[in-house]
């Protein structure tokens, strides 16, 4: 069985963010990137929880430059086989599933995984595309996966006001989601033999843009607190109605 993984690199959740060149790109000094963690923690780990039950190999995929490395390697660290470093900087959830579903098809792969989005656009978009691109099965917000065989996978996803469960033949392309595994951290052993697995630098595909960023915008500032005397329930309720709005 051959796993894709496809793996994005995010900013740290405590990140403060600021743009520039008047909002155009993320000002990315002094930031700490990640892993996005739903790649890391449940895509990553339920691939290779397959793999050892069915055998086989996972690889992992990032469309990013050379500053992306040590987060790939990680991803090695933790059990993956070997990765593919597509060159050229992430612009859109569109581009990147075009180089990724390109990547997919001259390699093969039984089943692809995406974290159920990134923590930073939180766009939820790669995954369907590559899929449509590839015309498979998609699954999306996956909380379980078990294959009934090579071939077959039993799959239980979180849908409004409950779950489903589906059986999907492979190929096919999942988002994984909290519950899908268990997070595994990196030992010794996996950090030392890390830095000698493939990690392959593959050119991009020419992709002629659809989207085009015109800014960045911060969400308007949060109210300080303010503290209400026990004595003045009418003022509470005043705040509620004109400022909270919910009575």
């Amino acid at each position: 069985m051959k796993i894709l993984v496809c793996i994005s690199k995010t900013p740290d959740t405590t990140a403060k963010i600021t743009f520039r060149d008047g909002g155009l790109a993320l000002d990315s000094t002094g930031i700490t990137f990640i892993m996005n963690p739903y790649d890391e923690w449940y895509a990553l780990v339920k691939a290779l929880e397959l793999q050892e039950k069915w055998g086989g190999t996972v690889s992992l995929v990032h469309v990013g430059m050379e500053d992306s490395e040590p987060i790939i390697r990680k991803g090695l660290a933790i059990g993956a086989s070997d990765a593919f470093r597509i060159a050229c900087d992430a612009t859109s959830a569109d581009q990147v599933a075009f180089q990724i579903a390109t990547l997919a098809r001259e390699q093969g792969f039984d089943i692809l995984f995406t974290g159920k989005e990134a923590i930073d656009y939180q766009g939820a978009e790669v995954g369907s595309r590559i899929a449509a691109q590839l015309d498979v099965p998609f699954v999306s917000f996956a909380s379980f996966l078990e294959m009934d065989s090579e071939k077959t996978a039993r799959i239980r996803r979180d849908i409004e006001g409950g779950t489903e469960t589906v059986q999907v033949d492979v190929p096919l392309v999942v988002s994984a989601a909290k519950g899908m595994a268990e997070q595994r951290i990196p030992n010794m052993r996996g950090i030392m033999t890390a830095k000698s697995k493939p990690l392959h630098v593959v050119t991009p595909v020419t992709y002629t843009g659809k989207v085009r960023v015109i800014s960045h915008a911060l969400p308007p500032a949060k109210k300080a607190v303010q503290f209400i005397a026990p004595d003045n329930m009418a003022e509470l309720a005043r705040l509620l109605r004109e400022e909270a709005k919910v009575i």
